[in-house]
């Protein structure tokens, strides 16, 4: 799978994100954390909560469960998940996007 970022992104550091077919790169803010993400492969997000999150969709798609209330997300959208919100979703194969995350430590490099 050719990636749909450039060179800039990919030679930021790899995050350590444990799910199956994720590339992810990290950009490290003082008090937050930017990871561009692509997958090869249908993810299950299991249900779970964290500080506030902000993603912008690139390409495919990606169904979120936030707060009880389901919605289909693809290339162009945006979704927010307020901190401390319960969450879980299905990622399709060839979904990547631009996650902002409200807190500094969610994600460490490889």
């Amino acid at each position: 799978m050719e990636s749909i970022f450039y060179k800039p992104i990919l030679n930021l550091p790899e995050a350590d994100i444990p799910i199956k077919g994720v590339h992810a790169y990290l950009s490290q803010g003082n008090n937050h954390q930017i990871i561009f993400m692509e997958f090869s492969e249908d993810v299950d997000l299991p249900e779970h909560s964290h500080a506030s999150q902000i993603g912008i969709v690139l390409e495919g798609q990606i169904d979120l469960v936030i707060g009880g209330i389901k919605s289909t997300y693809r290339k162009g959208d945006r979704y927010f998940i307020p901190e401390g919100v319960q969450h879980s979703g299905k990622i399709y194969a060839g979904y990547a996007d631009i996650t902002f995350f409200n807190e500094k430590n969610r994600y460490f490099t490889k």
